[in-house]
């Protein structure tokens, strides 16, 4: 009997051993609760999204955003800088928790990110001068032969690689250094969405930003890893709470200058 005894409990031993790595995985969610921190990915060279301000802060729609769920949370945020690049990169391998930056859902994004409720709406577009002709139709005619800044490897870039071949793209490692191209007269349009087009305007008076061609609207997301279906609920439940309480409304009519009225995934 002894001896029966003395398998079994080794037996029950294996399986605590076999089980307690599942046991042991807490979830995102409890692990952000229980840390007391948060860790969010934000963008810093893409006004009014995230960028740097004149005190060498963070600062945008998505610093912002980034605020007002760690107070919901009630944990303290930790603001970690990422490239566009690097923002789906630096979520896979644990560097932050969830990515607020500007992040528009695809098919395949969706393979490796989980997106919440879209927080705002942006155009995605092609900008001039108002003497460039505009787009009467679908299709950009009007861009043929023109010279397009564009951030390589962006989903502008993609787009107008695979839907306008007789665009010149002049692509370029970011943001900025597309815009700049433009605003010294190296190209004659450059890609972006309206949120970026209008701050570019603003910043910049004296240049013509008007929308030459329309690609499509692009929501932005709030992204987490594959699986953490706890944290998703929560970021959904929070935005939620935000749109009716009119918090979200006054981040986008600071940002983008109206409160704008937003999509479902």
């Amino acid at each position: 009997m002894r001896q029966l005894k003395s398998l079994f409990t080794i037996a029950a031993m294996a399986l605590a051993v076999l089980a307690a790595p599942n046991l042991a995985k807490a979830d995102k969610l409890q692990d952000v609760l229980g840390s007391g921190k948060i860790r969010v990915g934000i963008l810093t060279d893409a006004a009014p999204w995230g960028f740097k301000d004149d005190k060498g802060e963070i600062a945008g729609l998505d610093a912002d955003l980034a605020k007002l769920i760690a107070a919901d949370m009630g944990v303290k945020l930790e603001l970690v800088p990422v490239t566009g690049a690097a923002r789906i990169p630096s979520l896979l391998s644990d560097k932050i928790d969830m990515l607020i930056a500007g992040l528009g859902a695809t098919p395949e994004r969706a393979q490796q990110v989980m997106f919440s409720q879209p927080y705002a709406v942006v155009n995605l577009g092609v900008y001039g001068a108002k003497s460039l002709p505009s787009a009467t139709g679908k299709k950009p005619d009007n861009l043929d032969g023109r010279s397009v800044a564009v951030a390589k490897g962006s989903t502008l870039d993609v787009w107008l690689t695979d839907n306008a071949p007789k665009v010149k793209l002049v692509r370029f490692e970011d943001t900025p250094a597309a815009i700049a191209a433009y605003l010294a007269g190296q190209a004659d349009t450059f890609a972006e969405n309206s949120a970026i087009a209008l701050k570019v305007q603003d910043q910049n008076p004296t240049k013509e930003v008007e929308l030459k061609f329309l690609i499509r609207q692009s929501p932005a997301h709030v992204g987490v890893r594959q699986g953490e279906q706890n944290l998703l609920n929560w970021i959904n439940t929070d935005i939620f709470f935000n749109k009716l309480n009119g918090k979200l409304g006054a981040l986008q009519l600071k940002w983008f200058k109206e409160e704008q009225s937003l999509p479902t995934l």
